[in-house]
């Protein structure tokens, strides 16, 4: 997976506890661990998600 492109939050700034949106793929992965294992999501619904504050601390 080494063509994958990888987007990280611009909110994030260097922030290392992040996750990245392979789009259109929808792919997702953690931004410390990124030979590590991906989560298949539906790309819409997850950032819906995001913007409506269901992954808060």
């Amino acid at each position: 997976m080494t063509d994958q492109r990888w987007q990280k939050s611009s909110y994030s700034g260097q922030e290392t506890h992040c996750v990245e949106l392979s789009n259109p793929r929808g792919l997702i992965r953690d931004s410390k661990d990124p030979d590590g294992p991906r989560l298949a999501v539906d790309v819409g619904a997850f950032l819906r998600a995001v913007q409506d504050g269901r992954f808060e601390r």
